[in-house]
């Protein structure tokens, strides 16, 4: 079966602030771990690019990926159709206002043309596996946004 199983999470350290994200690709019995942050960020903007990042590390098309994501405004966005809604009102909200992230939800939807992408919710800090691993991984992205860089 040609299906790859994401998990994603992303968090902020104040809103905006320094955010972090990580993710677990599953395929059969291989696991591949990836997470990254910002200094400034919003947590939105980490759920999706949590999401962003894990979709542009597969390297393969056509396939179904069932992503997995504790963040409401993610999964929400596909499965209520906001999306549609969004791209239909020339990317505007039900305010009339600007959709916010825009350039993120472009991104997402490019990578998930590649392949048949289905968003599922996942209660958050609730015991899964999966999620509570993506949640380490974006605790040590965030350890190393602190760290100093060398050149």
């Amino acid at each position: 079966m040609k299906a790859i199983t994401i998990y994603t999470d992303g968090a902020c350290s104040g809103n905006p602030g320094p955010g972090v994200w990580g993710a677990v690709l599953i395929y059969k019995d291989q696991k591949k771990e990836i997470y990254g942050g910002e200094q400034q960020t919003t947590n939105q903007r980490m759920e999706l690019q949590a999401v962003i990042s894990a979709l542009d590390s597969v390297k393969v098309t056509g396939w179904d990926i069932s992503v997995y994501s504790d963040s409401a405004y993610v999964v929400n966005a596909f499965q209520q159709k906001w999306i549609e809604k969004w791209q239909r009102n020339g990317w505007k909200n039900s305010k009339k206002e600007a959709v916010a992230n825009q350039d993120l939800w472009l991104q997402l939807l490019l990578l998930m043309d590649k392949n048949r992408v289905s968003m599922e919710k996942v209660k958050g800090h609730a015991g899964n596996v999966y999620n509570e691993r993506c949640d380490v991984l974006a605790r040590q992205a965030i350890s190393e946004l602190d760290e100093p860089k060398h050149e």
